[in-house]
């Protein structure tokens, strides 16, 4: 039928009088909705279907520019921080090359299905977070909440660290960098080097006392760190005005924001391989240790890293897709978001840990040169030169290799096995450099950062790399502020731009406790409580939500309508069966974990100069106790107030162009949501129709009552019909 043809139902065979199209019906809905939507509708007369096709209403609602805006937006959210400093630490822990083994699996057991999940039903229902799971479920409709607290609670501390990202940036644009060396200290006699900054190194005293200048702990404040303060004020500025115009600002960003990491990327790996000791780094990185994949402990932080990596539960992944076509094809977006984030870790990894082959040679080397020294010293008292390897001049030092003091070294243990520790040797090694690695900030700003001092033209690289750091959080927070705003904005309608400043001005106010002089230790205890456990019990409701909730079968119907395909079978035994019972294995043991180890924060202690493990005050566990409850808090309180009648679950309601509409559905056997567009109310209308055998009119209304809910609402009732006054006949 052409799509200008109407759509006509008898109340009665030998009738003539027609009962107006949908189209129709619609057309006397409010004057102020004007946007239509063109669909087809299944009419059932006396057992026969006529397909009818009608404009059905549907607010205005962004869309992105280009598949590619879209596709960046999704790859700039997923791929974050965590790909570069936290991927090749726990690749370098858990068996190194081995470990992509267990990521790869668990990569397509929990990942692509649960982030497919999401796509889709972000791209079919159009909502955010909170009108997504409030649909599919009412009584789950917390979860939405939920996710949108711990995405608050994210992006309070994920933002300073793009602030630290920032002051190192703005520091980079000198020659020599402020912390290629250790600060002098002049007095009236002599100059001497700080103390602190000689018993560790000079970036890690540049870490904590020039750029943080941190407290001796949590319970110690120390004001606000004023230089930290600007920054966190140009970190969120720079977010508010890149989201103030949604996806038609941030859209944009995006092209820079997702794809300079990339080169700078590159530019690193290049220049790596071409410095010293690279490949050993490499080398040490991809070297497989097969029988460390046995330990459980690997496969649960492959799996939770998964879970992270793809920004699952966080709402950013719903709220991006809600902005989507209704078939587009999320399948592809799914398998292919994923993919690009597996091999940009792969990629950061690779580079990573050349750049610390390159550190761990040089520091090999002045390990070296400063035991060949003290060597010398206990030449013919302690050790006899006879000793001595004849092909090694002990009295060129600069000339004696990493080869050459290790075969001095194990000449020495055979012989002088009782007395080696007295001499005060230490024994140097490439491998004993790269065990070193840590993870987090600790490898960005210290470890990462003394690697570049030894570059040729070090300023320059290091403006490349903290400029990297900036905009792969930047992505990330993009992705984690939507999931903020659009759930509230489709929910309240609110203005974007006056719910974005908002949002920006209060987490600025909130995020000046991160910047205090402890604040270091507040990020800790944000990362490690208010997401993993959250987010965790968030993606396990949403999976249980679909699967056994809805319905695997629904849901599986619903795709197909919206794809033009079947997915595969895998995702349905994923969803049902495997993915649910791996995610609660997951839980599980990061709840064990949580509780089998007591809370505790990395302090620094200047007189030794290093970090050391501290217990939180007993307030500070209370307060970690609290980030969990309290983001976890709206999935049970609205569970109860829905079970207990407090909130009508049968009743939804539609934010129209600022007119609110409430819906109550009838008890009929509900079909699918998610075939509907989005859920929206529509109208029916009164008729004063007298019949050819004079029956009474009130029976006319009922059937033609009837007639316009088959022809305008689906049988899950989300188009049922509201009762309204008169209106006059149509032109039919």
């Amino acid at each position: 039928m052409p799509k200008t043809g109407k759509a006509v139902c008898r109340a009665d065979p030998d009738d003539d009088e027609a009962v107006e199209s949908a189209r129709d019906l619609l057309s006397h809905e409010d004057c102020a909705l004007d946007s239509f939507k063109k669909s087809a509708l299944i009419v059932e007369v006396g057992g026969a279907k006529e397909e009818a096709e009608s404009e059905e209403e549907e607010e205005e609602r962004p869309a992105w520019s280009s598949k590619l805006q879209y596709i960046l937006a999704q790859v700039g959210f997923s791929v974050g921080l965590g790909n570069v400093w936290r991927f090749p630490y726990l690749c370098q822990k858990n068996g190194g090359g081995a470990y992509l083994v267990p990521y790869l699996i668990l990569l397509v057991l929990i990942g692509i299905p649960l982030f497919f999940l999401e796509l889709a039903v972000g791209q079919r229902i159009r909502r955010g977070s909170i009108g997504v799971w409030n649909y599919i479920s009412p009584r789950l409709g917390g979860i939405g909440f939920a996710s949108c607290v711990v995405c608050f609670f994210v992006a309070l501390y994920y933002n300073v660290i793009i602030s630290w990202s920032l002051f190192y940036f703005s520091q980079s644009f000198q020659q020599p960098l402020p912390w290629h060396e250790c600060p002098l200290v002049k007095n009236k006699t002599s100059t001497y080097v700080v103390p602190e900054c000689e018993k560790s190194s000079a970036t890690t005293f540049y870490w904590y006392r020039v750029a943080l200048d941190i407290s001796d702990n949590i319970s110690e404040s120390g004001g606000l760190n004023w230089r930290m303060t600007l920054c966190l004020l140009a970190a969120w500025t720079m977010v508010c005005l890149a989201m103030i115009k949604g996806i038609q600002s941030s859209g944009k960003v995006m092209y820079f924001s997702s794809l300079f990491p990339y080169l700078v990327l590159i530019c690193f790996l290049v220049r790596a391989l071409l410095l010293k000791g690279s490949v050993d780094g490499i080398k040490h990185m991809f070297t497989p240790q097969l029988e460390i994949m046995l330990d459980p402990k690997v496969w649960r932080e492959a799996a939770t890293q998964v879970f992270f990596a793809l920004g699952l539960g966080f709402g950013g992944v719903i709220a991006f897709s809600s902005y989507n076509k209704r078939n587009n094809n999320c399948h592809f977006d799914a398998v292919l978001v994923s993919f690009i984030n597996f091999f940009t870790s792969v990629l950061a990894t690779l580079v990573v840990f050349a750049v610390l082959g390159f550190k761990a040679n040089i520091m090999n080397d002045k390990c070296v040169a400063a035991n060949t020294q003290r060597l010398l010293s206990l030449l013919g008292h302690r050790v006899e030169l006879s000793l001595i390897p004849h092909h090694i001049n002990l009295s060129a030092p600069e000339s004696v290799t990493a080869e050459d003091y290790q075969q001095i070294i194990q000449v020495l243990r055979g012989v002088e096995e009782d007395d080696f520790r007295s001499l005060g040797l230490e024994i140097c090694s490439i491998e004993k450099e790269l065990n070193q690695t840590v993870q987090g900030t600790g490898l960005a700003f210290i470890a990462f950062t003394e690697a570049m001092t030894h570059f040729p033209a070090a300023p320059f690289w290091s403006v490349l790399f903290f400029l990297m750091l900036v905009n792969l959080g930047l992505g990330s927070m993009f992705g984690t502020i939507e999931g903020i705003l659009t759930p509230l904005i489709d929910t309240f309608k609110v203005r974007k731009e006056l719910l974005t400043v908002g949002c920006c001005v209060l987490a600025f106010c909130i995020g000046l406790l991160f910047v205090q002089r402890s604040g270091n230790y507040f990020v800790t205890m944000f990362d490690d409580y208010s997401a993993t456990l959250p987010l965790m019990i968030v993606v396990v409701l949403e999976n249980v939500a679909v699967a056994w909730v809805y319905g695997v079968d629904k849901f599986f119907e619903d795709l197909k309508d919206m794809l033009g395909f079947t997915p595969y079978r895998f995702y349905f035994y994923m969803w049902k069966f495997i993915t649910p019972i791996l995610l609660l294995l997951l839980l599980a043991s990061s709840f064990i974990q949580l509780l089998m180890t007591p809370p505790s924060y990395s302090a620094w202690n200047k007189e030794q100069a290093s970090a050391q493990q501290l217990p939180f005050p007993t307030w500070g566990v209370v307060t970690c106790v609290s980030l969990v409850v309290i983001a976890i808090l709206p999935v049970p309180l609205v569970f109860v107030l829905r079970a207990c009648g407090v909130v009508d679950e049968g009743r939804s309601v539609a934010y129209q162009k600022g007119r609110m509409v409430v819906d109550t559905p009838d008890d009929t056997d509900h079909e699918s949501l998610l075939h509907a567009p989005s859920p929206q109310p529509a109208m029916h209308r009164k008729h004063s129709v007298t019949t050819a055998n004079g029956a009474n009119a009130n029976n006319a209304n009922e059937a033609n009552a009837k007639s316009a809910n088959e022809v305008n609402g689906t049988a899950g009732g989300w188009y049922h019909l509201a009762a309204l006054p008169d209106m006059p006949e149509s032109d039919l």
